[in-house]
C-alpha cells in the first residue's frame, strides 16, 4: 500500500472512533415500530457506561469494512 492510503486509513479510523460516541441517541425507526406494535415495553434499559465501547467498536469496524470494500472495488477496476 502507498503511504497516502495508510495515512488516510489511519485518519479515517481515528476520526470514526473519536466521533462515533457522539452519535444521536434519538429513537430510530426500529424503536418507533416497537412502540407501534406494542413490544417496546419489554425492552430493558442497560446502564450506560462513561465510555460507549460499542460505539467505538462500531466506528472502527465500519471504517475498516468500508475501506476494504472500496479497496477491493478499486483493485477489480484496475485490472
Amino acid at each position: 500500500m502507498k503511504w497516502f492510503t495508510i495515512v488516510a486509513l489511519a485518519l479515517a479510523i481515528g476520526l470514526a472512533t473519536a466521533v462515533s460516541p457522539f452519535a444521536s441517541s434519538a429513537p430510530d425507526g426500529l424503536t418507533r415500530v416497537a412502540a407501534d406494535k406494542g413490544f417496546a415495553a419489554r425492552e430493558s434499559t442497560p446502564r450506560t457506561p462513561l465510555i460507549d465501547y460499542q460505539a467505538l467498536l462500531g466506528g472502527f469496524a465500519g471504517t475498516l469494512i468500508v475501506f476494504a470494500a472500496g479497496y477491493g472495488l478499486a483493485r477489480v477496476r484496475a485490472r
